[in-house]
């Protein structure tokens, strides 16, 4: 499988609209932390999490399909299982990233990613990664 992983700096300078699936409102969890993080960053955070309604003051989408500003970058906080659904909905959306968080490892979501055109990044923390290259 090519294209995975690559040019994530490139990404991160490029795309600054984020969604985030399965992000938490609990200040306790990663997602919420990443979520802040890329905040201060200067990235637009866009929550994605059908129980909730505001996170860090960002209306919450309950699913990618709903949601109404452009998506560049689908952060990927869910189980390895739901993510072939996510690409699908990433896809529909006109998404270019998949991002899949670290411990998120799906090689048939990403290779149906990568065929219809999407830069993916699996298995790694965007949070981590930023700093790696911006910090």
């Amino acid at each position: 499988m090519m294209n995975i992983n690559d040019n994530i700096p490139e990404i991160l300078k490029n795309f600054k609209n984020v969604a985030i699936v399965g992000v938490s409102d609990k200040p306790f969890r990663s997602s919420y932390g990443i979520a802040n993080f890329l905040m201060s960053a200067g990235f637009r955070i866009i929550p994605v999490n059908p129980g909730l309604d505001l996170v860090l003051g960002e209306k919450c989408y309950p699913s990618l399909l709903e949601v109404t500003i452009p998506v560049e970058i689908v952060n990927i906080f869910r189980r390895p299982e739901y993510v072939v659904e996510l690409v699908d909905q990433a896809i529909q959306i006109k998404a270019k990233v998949i991002w899949m968080q670290t411990g998120v490892i799906n090689k048939k979501a990403a290779e149906k990613a990568v065929n219809a055109g999407l830069f993916v990044v699996m298995d790694r923390c965007i949070k981590v990664e930023y700093r790696k290259y911006f910090l």
